[in-house]
């Protein structure tokens, strides 16, 4: 009998071998200090992680994220600074603006049936322009409010980072959507086959459009957690925060083909890689070393599965 080997299982251990080695290497890494810092800095892409992981599962993908997130947190700090809105009523127009974002992947993708690579990267390139063009480039809005500062600052109690509750619930909600409800098995079939899923007469259409909606307005939230934590909106606001994001959905062990995948696995996987970046900037190792380890992490926790499971079959 084949013993299953759980892809979660393995980068479990993973985390835990970074913990162990930065632990020794890392100067007051193995704090209760550190350990909040490292869920405060993985917030933003653990939301766009979370929210990638049902466009990912669906067969998708989605690589605009990052820029939307750059053009929600300009129009947050434009509303408050320019248009006179409160920073509240700018922060829900930002992520209102990005579900506009969402949809019009939404139904490129859904209705007109083009290829989610080629959408995303698009809009990807519209999203990031759209915020250079607003602020010409170089425009930085700060001095934001202190209140609003404090959801991204702040600690509720003196000791829990105010945005990790915000993350926590997200992570609950889109658990609950993608495990325990029929949309959640509906994307799932998508990811398997798309036309078998019509034939069970899932409506495709509206399932896509909804993980892409849902996908961008993450990425709205994110946006507004960013501006809160740094206190700056500027273009270029979730530069390269896509392809962490779904390197940590993939590395958490969601198919890049579809069908299959878990949101307890991303939140491995965002948390193995900002235990990474972590690790290696209190070690005083250099930066660029997180790139190429996460590399290697993502490519160990693929193939080590395999090489178990062929093992076993031999």
């Amino acid at each position: 009998m084949t013993r299953p080997w759980r892809h979660e299982t393995i980068v479990l251990g993973l985390w835990i071998a970074e913990v162990a080695l930065f632990s020794v290497i890392g100067h007051n890494f193995a704090t209760p200090g550190n350990a909040l810092e490292v869920a405060r800095i993985s917030t933003e892409v653990g939301l766009l992680a979370i929210a990638l992981t049902p466009v990912i599962v669906s067969g998708g993908i989605d690589l605009s994220v990052g820029s939307l997130m750059g053009l929600s947190a300009v129009l947050c700090g434009m509303l408050w600074r320019d248009a006179g809105f409160s920073i509240w009523t700018s922060a829900l127009v930002a992520i209102a603006a990005a579900g506009v974002g969402g949809l019009l992947n939404g139904v490129l993708i859904a209705r007109l049936h083009l290829a989610p690579l080629i959408v995303t990267l698009g809009t990807y390139s519209l999203f990031r322009g759209l915020a250079k063009g607003l602020t010409g480039g170089v425009e930085t809005y700060t001095d934001f409010p202190k209140e609003f500062l404090f959801l991204g600052q702040g600690y509720l109690g003196g000791v829990v980072p105010a945005q990790v509750p915000i993350v926590i619930a997200i992570a609950i909600a889109f658990w609950i959507l993608l495990h325990r409800t029929t949309i959640g098995r509906a994307i799932q079939a998508i990811g398997f086959s798309p036309d078998a899923a019509r034939y069970a007469a899932v409506p495709v259409g509206r399932r896509l459009g909804l993980a892409y909606l849902l996908s961008s307005l993450a990425a709205g939230l994110a946006a507004v957690l960013y501006v809160a934590r740094v206190g700056q909106a500027k273009a270029d606001a979730g530069t390269s925060y896509e392809l962490m994001a779904i390197t940590a959905v993939v590395l958490g062990g969601t198919s890049i083909f579809g069908g299959r995948g878990t949101i307890h696995g991303t939140l491995l996987g965002v948390l193995a890689i900002a235990t990474l970046q972590n690790g290696l900037r209190l070690a005083d190792l250099p930066v660029e070393l997180a790139g190429i380890l996460a590399g290697a992490l993502l490519i160990g926790s693929i193939a080590l599965p395999r090489l178990f499971s062929r093992k076993e079959t031999s």
